[in-house]
């Protein structure tokens, strides 16, 4: 096989030689790839093969579909001047891969390595090898595959994977690693809420985070959980943490050999179908790296749902190495007020609860004592005033700061602001390929056009609209889309994706003072493309003064978009939206009343409520 062949199997099944991705045919053809991958080069024989790819729905020319398949195959795989790398024996078919080539061994020998390190009592080097491990996973395994053989390979990967996760969570808990592990926890234990181990590990993490009391009521929340859902107590292994944390075991915290907290590391994981964004990403990157000759402080803005936080992301990431002294995250949303982030700073270099100074003052002085001379990066997501940001600065010498917010925070000088605009069409497209699959999209792609234009660029309605189609592999990709984005009964139930695309908006709307709130909600009532002031201020019934600083505020909170001309116009995701709060939270005779002072104001136009 050329060793510029490479293949993934932790995601849809996908084959490329060089930077070129290969067309490997129906779902049928892909299992079978994914059978002689999965083999590891061990011969598969027909009757396996067809067992795994029809079960017991065989059709009458199974066998002849199998050297059809493989002879498709043979085509797509082998280079002009390539050795073929499937085989024929007698115990059946075999295809010789090196085990670098497929994402799946791969993720099983860093398995083994982080073992051996493990073993080795080398904590940090197994904590790497997970993390590179599970980095390498695109998603479902063989998502798009359906059948026995597919359903019992997802689950066996999907198993390791968990573990993996969560050895990976008890090497970061020893290794100081507390805030991004407590993260990674909470949500395994959502997703896997009868599961003991991930609970067990974020008791400890909470506990040595300083958390002893929210450590102690995940027990009782455990305790009550088992007990009414299953009838059982919980297992020894969480019985003893209990019990350890109460009795302020003091082997559940090691202190620092040389007295010194460690290096704080409290990036989240990346998002590995991060799309685009390269001009933005450049820009932030260059800014962040002037740390040194000043402070810089760079702000992202824009939309709930257009990506801050992913682009804040991977640029901490490309720059963490310039920050050898720590980059740390504070979610201001999370805490009671700057008094809150500050301590959760000064803790994060190393200060005990019983040497935090009580008022906010001394608090700011001691955090810039401590990190003058230092290069620390510090990621502030979803600020929400400037004295979050004002009281948090660094001392001089070669930090920086990376904010993400929904405005810009005029009361804060010195920053870099960032706004941040939707995805293009293709850079959309291109992110729905990696959700759903690429051969999916590509088989239909009128169907795929009409859900980039629903999404409007926003990868969080893309992501959520994607995992949805993907989560159903036998919906038509057109079918998918009437589904998800076609019209729905005011009384339908609210599906999970849903939620996910409006949580952001319900938010920045609770945020707005009532009159603004009513504006958003009432001016997506008519189906038009855009519309000017005195448009808005004849539905509203104010005059156009107060329109105009009605929509200049929610274009300020990016709820809606301004152009040069004069006109204002809603993101469909956002419409939608706002159109059904305005029908509950409104109602219908108000909803009514708008479109009879918008015809009144321009007989031409056409609206409905829906």
């Amino acid at each position: 096989m050329g060793e510029d062949l490479r293949f993934a199997l932790l995601g849809p099944v996908r084959a490329w030689r060089g930077e070129d991705e290969l067309e490997l045919g129906p779902p049928q053809q892909r299992a079978m790839l994914a059978v002689l991958l999965l083999r590891n080069g061990a011969p598969a024989a027909a009757e396996e093969l067809i067992g795994a790819i029809w079960g017991d729905d065989l059709p009458r020319t199974a066998a002849g579909m199998v050297r059809s398949y493989v002879s498709r195959l043979r085509q797509v795989l082998v280079a002009a001047d390539a050795e073929d790398p499937i085989r024929l024996g007698a115990g059946g078919y075999a295809l010789s891969v090196e085990d670098t080539a497929v994402d799946a061994r791969r993720f099983l020998r860093g398995l083994t390595s982080a073992r051996e390190a493990q073993l080795a009592g080398d904590t940090a080097t197994e904590a790497d090898t997970l993390r590179r491990a599970l980095e390498l996973w695109q998603g479902t395994p063989l998502a798009g595959l359906s059948g026995s053989f597919a359903d019992l390979e997802r689950t066996r990967l999907m198993q390791l994977r968990l573990g993996a996760t969560e050895d990976l969570a008890a090497a970061e808990i020893e290794l100081g690693r507390y805030a991004e592990t407590v993260d990674t926890l909470t949500a395994v234990v959502a997703e896997h809420p009868f599961r003991e181990r991930p609970r067990e590990l974020l008791m400890h993490a909470l506990y040595r985070s300083g958390r002893q009391a929210d450590a102690l009521a995940l027990f009782r929340d455990t305790r009550a959980l088992l007990d009414e859902q299953l009838g059982i107590d919980p297992g020894p292994a969480l019985q003893a943490m209990h019990t350890r944390i109460l009795a302020v075991d003091p082997t559940l915290v090691v202190p620092d050999p040389a007295g010194r907290p460690g290096v704080p590391a409290q990036l989240p994981a990346d998002l590995p179908d991060f799309v685009g964004r390269s001009e933005a990403l450049h820009q932030v990157v260059d800014t962040l790296r002037t740390a040194g000759r000043s402070n810089p402080v760079v702000g992202i803005v824009g939309l709930g749902g257009v990506g801050k936080t992913a682009l804040a992301v991977r640029a901490a990431h490309d720059v963490a190495e310039a920050f050898p002294d720590g980059q740390v995250l504070v979610e201001p949303e999370t805490a009671a007020g700057p008094l809150d982030i500050l301590a959760r700073l000064l803790r994060s270099v190393g200060v005990g609860d019983d040497a935090l100074p009580a008022s906010l003052a001394e608090r700011s002085a001691l955090w810039r004592s401590l990190t003058t001379g230092r290069r620390m990066l510090i990621l502030l997501d979803d600020v929400r005033d400037g004295a979050s940001v004002r009281h948090v600065l660094p001392g001089s010498g070669g930090s920086a700061v990376l904010l993400t917010a929904r405005r810009r925070l005029v009361e804060t000088a010195g920053v870099h602001w960032l706004t941040l605009d939707p995805l293009t069409a293709d850079e959309t497209w291109t992110l729905l390929e990696q959700v759903v699959g690429r051969d999916r999209i590509r088989a239909e792609p009128e169907a795929a056009q009409r859900i980039v234009r629903a999404t409007a660029g926003l990868p969080q309605v893309v992501r959520a609209l994607g995992f949805r189609v993907a989560s159903r592999p036998r919906w038509s990709l057109a079918t998918a889309g009437d589904r998800i984005i076609g019209p729905r009964p005011a009384t339908a139930e609210n599906r999970p994706e849903c939620a996910a695309i409006e949580l952001p908006y319900a938010d920045a709307m609770g945020r707005l003072p009532a009159d603004l709130a009513r504006a958003f909600r009432l001016l997506a009532v008519p189906e038009t493309p855009d519309f000017r002031v005195s448009r808005a201020a004849a539905a509203l019934d104010v005059s156009e003064d107060d329109a105009e600083d009605l929509l200049e505020a929610l274009a300020d909170a990016h709820l809606i978009e301004s152009d040069r001309d004069g006109r204002y116009r809603y993101l469909h995701p956002v419409r939608v939206f706002a159109r059904g709060r305005a029908l509950t939270d409104d109602g219908p005779a108000e909803c009514q009343a708008v479109l009879r002072r918008w015809h009144a104001h321009d007989a031409g136009a056409t609206c409905t409520v829906r």
